[in-house]
């Protein structure tokens, strides 16, 4: 079947079969890709780890209708609008470096879209195999638009204006327009926001204003191979020097800080433990991760995927850095449960919903009930339903409204949730799923449970 979101580049389109992915290249691109396995850039950026290596399926169809390929799986697919700002950072350095190569190599990117990049784990990866186009001395970098709309603006927006602006990539989903962010960021962001987005931004409407005048791409005077280069390398000076600034929220570093006492600190621990080796499986979603602490109770080595979700920016960019730092097997992701990403694109098909990109064998959901329903108005059936959706295997912690973070929730508003209980909550998840292991944490209200689906 192939895949809604491949249908733009003439050169290929990806499809699956089986439970398998495949590329087909079709023979009008087959001279470039012929040029890039000739040359070793292919090879170059596999050992460096940038690109994702693939196996050529010879025989799969006529070779007078291309060729097909096998890339390596990732485990799971996300979207530039899930990712932390230190994510988003190396996906863009990541970019730059793999155009710099390919130089090396006689070729370029001919697109710079931030959906080329994936994550295995904390580590970013280039998959696009047909992104790659000769290079000829004098020609411009089509992609730079591209590259500004997809990284440089999102990054200087949340670095200058507001780390949450990166959700701007929800509604443009091809790149956040450089007018729009050159109005949001008032004039922040140094030369770099000058040059690359104010001036860039501004060449664009003069363009529109004169389409009539304008030239093609291939009428503006040749660009040198060293200021190509040059280009490139401000770019990336550029980026680099964006750091993270923290939004100061409360959720950033979570465990360090919660409102447990050792006794149920420790009980929580175990218990985590405990009900991860009976719900067993190779992948699992942590939603309501904060910075990871439980989510990497799950690591071992037969963890294929353990993917951490929460709304706070703060504790995804510390999960994801500790993870970068360790080199651990964790996907932190930017997840809000009362909005999950949707489809979006041409017909809604181009960014899969989350709930179409995978199922885990077991998600995990601590402290999070009562933000979804008595912050969210959420009944706890709507919930239930939606975890048996996802998934067979759910480890889910209650926090009843004895608990003092249900209380500080019930301070601001009226308490309307009255089977927002301990016997409402078995009775509204056992309505989906049976009840596997319950286990109460010692000097706390709070319990967790395992169920499975029916």
């Amino acid at each position: 079947m192939r895949d809604p979101a491949s249908f733009r580049d003439p050169s290929g389109y990806v499809y699956s079969e089986n439970g398998e992915i495949f590329r087909r290249i079709n023979p009008v691109y087959l001279p470039v890709y012929r040029k890039m396995i000739g040359s070793g850039l292919y090879k170059a950026l596999v050992k460096r780890g940038m690109l994702l290596p693939h196996q050529e399926k010879p025989g799969e169809i006529p070779e007078s209708e291309g060729l097909v390929i096998r890339p390596q799986r990732i485990p799971l697919i996300s979207y530039p609008y899930e990712w932390s700002f230190g994510m988003l950072k190396d996906a863009a350095l990541l970019t730059l470096q793999i155009h710099l190569a390919a130089l090396d190599f006689g070729m370029i990117l001919k697109d710079a879209s931030a959906y080329n990049v994936q994550f295995i784990g904390c580590r970013p990866i280039f998959i696009d195999t047909l992104s790659f186009e000769s290079y000829e001395d004098g020609a411009h970098w089509n992609a730079y638009g591209q590259f500004c709309r997809h990284f440089l603006a999102p990054l200087m927006l949340m670095r200058h204006s507001d780390i949450r602006l990166n959700q701007l990539l929800r509604v443009y989903p091809d790149g956040i327009p450089l007018d729009l962010a050159d109005k949001l960021l008032h004039g922040r962001g140094g030369f770099a926001s000058l040059v690359h987005i104010r001036l860039h931004a501004k060449a664009i409407r003069k363009h529109e204003r004169d389409h009539d005048k304008a030239v093609s791409g291939n009428q503006l005077s040749p660009l040198p191979r060293k200021h190509h280069i040059r280009l490139i390398r401000h770019l990336q000076a550029a980026i680099e020097k964006l750091d993270y600034q923290s939004a100061g929220s409360d959720w950033g570093a979570y465990h360090s800080h919660t409102s447990y006492s050792v006794a149920a600190a420790s009980g929580k621990i175990n218990a985590v433990k405990q009900l991860l080796q009976m719900a067993g499986g190779r992948s699992i979603w942590d939603f309501g991760a904060n910075d990871g602490y439980y989510t990497r109770l799950a690591l071992n080595p037969g963890t294929e995927l353990a993917a951490a979700f929460d709304s706070d920016p703060d504790a995804v960019e510390n999960n994801y850095r500790h993870g970068k730092k360790y080199g651990e097997n964790i996907l932190p992701l930017i997840l809000d449960l009362n909005n999950p990403s949707g489809g979006i694109g041409f017909a809604s098909r181009e960014r899969k919903s989350l709930s179409e990109r995978g199922k885990p064998d077991c998600i995990m959901m601590l402290a999070v009930i009562h933000h979804l329903a008595i912050s969210g108005n959420v009944p706890l059936d709507k919930i239930a339903s939606w975890l048996a959706e996802l998934s067979p295997c759910v480890i889910v912690e209650f926090v009843p409204k004895e608990d003092p973070r249900a209380q500080c929730l019930l301070k601001c508003r009226r308490d309307i949730f009255p089977d927002y209980t301990r016997a409402g909550f078995e009775q509204a998840f056992t309505k989906f799923f049976q009840l596997e292991k319950r286990v109460e944490l010692p000097d706390s209200f709070r319990i967790i449970y395992l169920f499975r689906c029916k």
